[in-house]
């Protein structure tokens, strides 16, 4: 998932992005409100009303679950969790944590605040719609926000279902949480039952699919099948953070790493370094000191005429926020600005000198050999 997305813009600091997958529940939306519901609301329009509906009840759909994710972040960022952003995906979308929350109190505001905004927009939309009538206004109006209002209170609803990894789990595993204060114990028992709701969910497609009920056997299976993945998930994330927790970043790093020097021509660069090793950024030091990093990017700015003259200080720049770390720094941490920056290693910094590099391929081996020890 999220292999294929597409930056859409930034709003309040948070990225919204659109996966290629959304591509395929847009079409299926328009196609089902245009053909199905908005003819069973209003009856005897022409086609091409009943498709400029749906569209502008697929946009309507699209907000919603904007919003609904921006409940989810809001509420995070101001309890201390940290965010990466939010990406609409074939089943909704998703604001994604580059980290677990600080508390269960955090948590369960964190997880009603989603179902909470789309409460708060069935009212809304409810309320437009009986306004609209009301008033006598145009009846296509008043059935696009009478789906609006059943969508989102169908959101909300399902969401709140306490099958962790939906906001229901997650308020599931919060109290859990709260009452055992252990928040690996909370994470299996609310991904146990998560995983039951998907078996549960594949179960009823397969009898829908028998029944002749083929379409929504299919969507019924296919999203047993995605929560089940992503309780899966979930919990193998909360048990690599357990494994890692209380663990120093210096017990992993490489304390010998691939640096150029301050005064390395750009051709040496290219010639001894880029051409040489699978990394498309450098630190670049001068007596040890980190003076900053130089890319790929940066070096394609350059003429080949220039190579010769200048050098990687000249062309070096401030290494970007999320690519440093201290050495006494929490593994669990690394983890967690690795997948936030979505980079495989971090320079290790202590004051400002470079004393190494963390990768993530050193972390995954030491939880490899943690499990083959200790098990699973």
């Amino acid at each position: 998932m999220f292999d294929h997305r597409v930056k859409l813009f930034k709003l309040m600091g948070f990225q919204v992005s659109l996966d290629a997958s959304w591509l395929i529940i847009a079409v299926l939306v328009a196609w089902s409100l245009a053909r199905g519901v908005f003819p069973a609301f209003v009856s005897g329009l022409s086609p091409g009303t009943y498709w400029w509906m749906a569209a502008a009840g697929a946009a309507g759909l699209f907000l919603s679950i904007v919003l609904h994710e921006f409940g989810h972040s809001i509420v995070a960022r101001s309890q201390g969790i940290p965010m990466t952003g939010i990406t609409l995906f074939v089943f909704g979308g998703v604001a994604e944590m580059g980290g677990e929350p600080p508390s269960a109190t955090a948590e369960f505001l964190m997880a009603m605040a989603g179902p909470i905004t789309s409460f708060i927009l069935a009212g809304v939309s409810y309320g437009i719609r009986k306004l609209s009538d009301a008033m006598g206004g145009p009846i296509e109006v008043t059935a696009i926000f009478a789906y609006l209002a059943w969508i989102n209170a169908a959101l909300a609803i399902f969401n709140l279902v306490p099958a962790f990894p939906l906001d229901g789990g997650r308020v599931l595993r919060s109290i859990l949480w709260a009452a055992r204060k252990n928040l690996l114990w909370a994470t299996r028992a609310a991904a146990a039952i998560g995983t039951g709701f998907a078996c549960l969910l594949m179960a009823a497609g397969v009898a829908s699919f028998f029944f002749g009920n083929f379409i929504t056997g299919i969507w019924w299976f296919v999203l047993g099948m995605f929560i089940r993945g992503a309780s899966r998930r979930s919990l193998q994330q909360v048990l690599v953070r357990h494994a890692l927790l209380g663990e120093p970043v210096a017990k992993f790093m490489d304390s010998h790493p691939v640096t150029v020097p301050a005064s390395t021509s750009i051709k040496d660069v290219v010639e001894r370094f880029v051409y040489r090793y699978p990394f498309r950024t450098f630190p670049v030091v001068d007596d040890g000191h980190l003076l900053g990093c130089i890319n790929l990017n940066q070096l394609k700015q350059v003429p080949p005429s220039e190579w010769e003259a200048r050098t990687a200080g000249n062309l070096a720049v401030p290494c970007s926020n999320g690519t440093t770390i201290a050495p006494d720094a929490d593994a669990a941490n690394a983890l967690s600005t690795m997948s936030r920056g979505q980079s495989g290693r971090l320079l290790v910094v202590e004051r400002d000198r470079l004393v190494g590099v963390v990768a993530l391929k050193d972390l995954l081996n030491f939880l490899t050999r943690r499990m083959e020890l200790e098990g699973a």
